[in-house]
């Protein structure tokens, strides 16, 4: 089989096919020639030839620095030697300072959702970020990050938002726009009263593991509840109970709490991890920290009658999907830390592979490919 510039043992076709062989079949898959092209004038990516004799020709060059391991001039060397562009290395690099909002646009394409697919249930999403390195000695001495906020749909297996931010930028539960009557799953991170209340007035509902001290925490009457005294009384494996978050300005949020009782091990274990992150930054564990290692707790809007406490529960365990989904995005796909120093470039870099990842994912389905 002959081997493409973007080509890379671990993907077969992956790389190979939809950067050479199968470039038009890539074409196809983001919408056509026309697509492109509109696109790319309205991003004023590609305006006038200059070597390049058109945007699908440009976003091939792209995919080709991105995906590809010879650097600019080797895929300048490989254009010109296949006969797609003569440019400078220098000319294109240029070119793809410019192509970041393109990208991020075509990625949009992808991620359109039709509307028959929210008829037949709720729509489920898990938020989570994943972060790689900036580069240069700097960065990496100040811990310089891209982060990619996403959203993961669940029923599709596939992300259907992306945002990239650096590390000043935190993980919030209501930068994915709403789709009202969604259910969006979160981690800890997400446990933001605010924020929560926004999802919630734009008709969507949530479910998001609580810690004990990241909220104000009310009881059904608005009064301050005690989280910690409340789990150390319960004796079932299992327990619900109606709280408010409380908010800086206006009512507070009703929610329900639920709480899983987790086994000795496992309780054991966590309290073994706090307690040895702890001593490795200097840090003193509270108590209350010890004894809310032993759950796993939840805050939910979802309606009681419809979704019990076990069926909430089983809600939250979907996470591991998206964490499986990035791992692909940075094993199979390949995503690692830009080389360039440069957002204007090292951003289109980090699309370059979502782009990938959102054409090849149902091609491996179809196909039959498990996940690493």
């Amino acid at each position: 089989m002959r081997r493409g510039i973007g080509c890379d043992s671990t993907l077969g076709m992956t790389h190979e096919s939809l950067v050479d062989d199968g470039w038009a079949e890539t074409i196809e898959l983001l919408g056509g020639e026309e697509l492109i092209a509109e696109s790319a004038r309205e991003t004023k990516a590609f305006l006038r030839p200059r070597g390049i004799r058109s945007a699908s020709d440009l976003l091939r060059l792209t995919l080709a620095y991105c995906l590809g391991k010879v650097g600019m001039r080797g895929v300048v060397a490989w254009a010109a030697a296949s006969g797609i562009a003569d440019i400078s290395d220098v000319a294109l690099l240029g070119r793809l300072r410019n192509a970041g909002p393109w990208l991020q646009q075509l990625i949009g394409h992808l991620l359109k959702r039709e509307e028959k697919g929210l008829a037949q249930g709720r729509l489920i999403r898990i938020l989570d970020a994943t972060a790689v390195a900036k580069a240069g000695a700097h960065e990496k001495k100040n811990n310089g990050l891209w982060r990619m906020h996403c959203a993961f749909e669940l029923e599709r297996e596939q992300f259907d938002f992306l945002e990239i931010t650096d590390q000043s930028e935190a993980e919030f539960i209501d930068r994915v726009p709403v789709v009202a009557g969604e259910i969006r799953i979160g981690d800890r991170a997400y446990l933001q009263a605010e924020r929560i209340a926004k999802v919630m007035a734009q008709g969507g509902d949530v479910v998001v593991r609580a810690s004990w001290k990241n909220a104000r925490w009310l009881d059904a009457n608005g009064e301050a509840f005690d989280l910690i005294g409340h789990l150390e009384s319960r004796r079932e494996d299992v327990f619900e109970t109606s709280v408010r978050l409380a908010l800086k300005k206006g009512e507070p949020v009703k929610m329900r709490l639920i709480a899983l009782r987790k086994s000795e091990a496992a309780a054991q274990e966590a309290r073994r991890k706090i307690t040895k992150e702890a001593k490795a930054k200097g840090n003193k564990v509270q108590p209350q920290t010890l004894i809310a290692a032993g759950f796993v707790i939840l805050v939910t809007s979802l309606d009681r009658e419809e979704f019990p406490a076990d069926t909430v529960l089983k809600l939250y365990r979907m996470r591991w999907r998206i964490e499986l989904a990035f791992k692909r995005l940075k094993s199979l796909i390949g995503l690692r830390a830009p080389p360039a120093k440069d957002s204007r470039i090292a951003k289109p870099w980090i699309l370059a592979h979502f782009l990938i990842a959102l054409m090849t994912e149902p091609l491996s389905q179809e196909l039959g490919v498990s996940p690493p």
